[in-house]
């Protein structure tokens, strides 16, 4: 009991700091856990209850996730009483940043990664008293513990605390993901451990998959409490996030089938490895094949086990990562264009993401894109003054997702797979006329050869382009405000075939349009030029859904308020075919097809081609 009583007061020593972590956040208001009254919570310790969680060791077979079963009992039970999930499983108080020594404690310094009713599972457990949970956990470099609470949310009493659970080796290289290089013929692999450079050195062994294999060398990198901008990033949502490792495989043959595993070798030259994944390397840029994209925005994460965490309304993110994977023997490369896990300053969620999309980044490219959520904070540099990251202001993005960006603190930059160029903007930094970001977006635009990269598309998070979702038409705008008054003109010039935006939480397509005229009367299959853009908005791949506006503009041809994501096939210079899928199913809810010549990509439309003279 007195190693119990230990454990609860460095636990609760901490309990306090959410108040320092902000309920005043606006874009927090709706997470569970920002909701509980932390600062209020009183010990309530009673011999008579008790948590207990097991299998005290995890990952005994390699695995590096596991079902917890986690019994308890009250003898006072009542249906607010919940468990909190804590990892690490001691809280220290002298790790609090920032304490007022005039303040007495309890004090709790982080919260809890996730929480569940006690109820949950056991309806009668108001009269029973007892109750279990099953809990689903992942290797996140540390143990944990599981607290009873009394007293519901506002209210918060630490009943009991369990004895710790451990996975094998904490600090096992996990969560591989892979993306495109800066060169055609490069895949980078980036994985997270808890290896520090002064205890293992990262190395990938890779090779053509039958072939002769090699080592190559990773870089590493970490960030700290003190690069974040702000609360709960900097406080109650802090957890060291490990070590990020990268690795650069060079000099790829195109098309081809490559085995690789992550590791570490230690100071002994023993290796730690991961399992073996395989990916298939890029076409050469231009090349005529088959070649599939798969397109969303803001799909976040969920708990399997139906747990609650901070940004608890991303419960279709399992549904559309289902679909995924059961269609990932048909998809090339994922491009998952902002508001990535929704972390909001609650560092845990990038492990849990990272895990959630293993199946899929470490077997093809896995490219982001910024959004408000993972950078916007108030005097940071971010175009909007928003609370969004929650103190993030874009460093856990930046450094755990590697992007072929010359600097990856401006998150823009374009990418050749195949027959298709990506332009990828940030819209979380300036795109107007005369940035840097202008500058970069005409040079993606112009610079490609039309010839044999017929497909070219703009990716941004936010909808620089047309959206009658709600809050847009309540702005007046129908799109970002200022986002096409710059751009369209170069969407225009340089023929952008689609342009595809998340950050609204629904999906909506547009015909080919131009100054919010359409362009063309076809709806599902274009031949020729069309002479204007197709808007997509792709933003409901997970995240709780956007409404419409009752007002429909002529430009929006189909509008669809649920969850899925794009795919984009091209089958050729001449053919593309697009599909909207539902995440619930996997069926296409909605198809074009693009068929057309060369010819047709240099035929001028309007303000498209330079101005003529009589000379000329």
């Amino acid at each position: 009991m007195r190693n119990q009583q230990q454990l609860v007061t460095v636990l609760v020593v901490t309990l306090v700091v959410l108040a320092l972590g902000g309920g005043t956040v606006e874009s927090h208001k709706d997470q569970p856990l920002s909701g509980i009254a932390i600062h209020a919570t009183t010990f309530h310790l009673n011999d008579k209850a008790h948590v207990k969680a097991y299998p005290t060791l995890l990952g005994s077979n390699g695995q590096h996730s596991e079902f917890v079963l986690v019994e308890f009992s009250s003898p006072h039970p009542s249906n607010d009483d919940w468990i909190g999930v804590f990892s690490p499983a001691d809280f220290n108080a002298s790790t609090c940043p920032g304490d007022n020594k005039m303040v007495s404690p309890p004090k709790l310094c982080s919260a809890p990664i996730k929480f569940q009713y006690a109820n949950f599972s056991n309806p009668r457990y108001n009269s029973t008293g007892t109750g279990s949970l099953n809990l689903h956990l992942i290797n996140q470099r540390s143990d944990f513990s599981f607290a009873l609470f009394s007293g519901g949310l506002l209210n918060p009493k630490l009943v009991a605390v369990s004895n710790k659970v451990v996975f094998e080796n904490p600090n096992a290289p996990v969560y591989p993901r892979l993306a495109l290089g800066k060169e055609w013929d490069e895949m980078t692999v980036t994985w997270t451990s808890g290896y520090g450079l002064d205890i293992a050195e990262p190395v990938v062994e890779w090779g053509v998959k039958g072939g002769e294999r090699k080592l190559s060398p990773a870089g590493t990198l970490t960030f700290g409490r003190n690069t974040m901008c702000g609360a709960p990033a900097r406080t109650v949502g802090w957890r060291d996030p490990g070590y990020i490792h990268t690795a650069f495989l060079k000099e790829l043959w195109p098309n081809a089938k490559y085995t690789y595993r992550v590791g570490h070798r230690l100071s002994n030259d023993a290796f730690v490895w991961s399992k073996e994944y395989q990916f298939k390397s890029s076409p050469f840029p231009g090349q005529n094949s088959l070649q599939q994209v798969v397109i969303f925005g803001d799909m976040g994460k969920a708990e399997v086990d139906g747990s609650n965490e901070y940004n608890d309304f991303q419960r279709a993110s399992l549904n559309t990562t289902k679909q995924l994977i059961k269609d990932l023997k048909k998809t090339d490369a994922v491009f998952h264009i902002g508001d990535i896990c929704y972390a909001n300053g609650y560092l845990s969620q990038w492990d849990q993401f990272t895990a959630q999309i293993e199946p899929i980044a470490s077997t093809v490219p896995y490219m982001i894109a910024s959004g408000n959520h993972e950078r916007d904070w108030p005097d940071s540099g971010s175009f909007y003054q928003g609370l969004d990251s929650g103190g993030e202001c874009g460093v856990p993005a930046e450094i755990m997702f590697y992007v072929p960006a010359q600097n990856r603190a401006k998150f823009w930059y374009s990418s050749d797979y195949g027959m298709f160029r990506f332009c990828v903007a940030d819209t979380e930094h300036d795109w107007r006329e005369g940035t840097e970001q202008y500058k970069f977006i005409e040079q993606c635009l112009a610079s490609v050869d039309r010839k044999t990269q017929p497909w070219l598309i703009f990716l941004a998070h936010r909808v620089l382009g047309y959206s009658s979702t709600s809050f847009y038409a309540e702005e007046g705008s129908f799109g970002e405000p200022m986002g096409r008054d710059s751009l369209q003109k170069l969407w225009q010039k340089y023929k952008v075939d689609i342009a595809i935006y998340g950050h609204a939480h629904n999906y909506e397509r547009t015909c080919p349009v131009y100054q919010s005229v359409c362009t063309s009367d076809e709806k599902t299959d274009y031949k020729g030029s069309f002479n204007g853009t197709i808007h997509i908005v792709a933003g409901g791949a997970g995240a709780g859904l956007a409404e419409f506006s009752d007002l429909q503009p002529n430009w929006s041809l189909v509008r669809d308020y649920d969850h899925g994501f794009l795919k984009l096939t091209a089958f050729d210079y001449s053919n593309l075919l697009f599909e909207y899928k539902k995440s619930s199913d996997g069926r296409v809810h909605d198809s074009f097809k693009i068929s057309r010549d060369y010819r047709d990509v240099l035929a001028c439309a309007v303000d498209s081609c330079p101005a003529t003279t009589l000379a000329s």
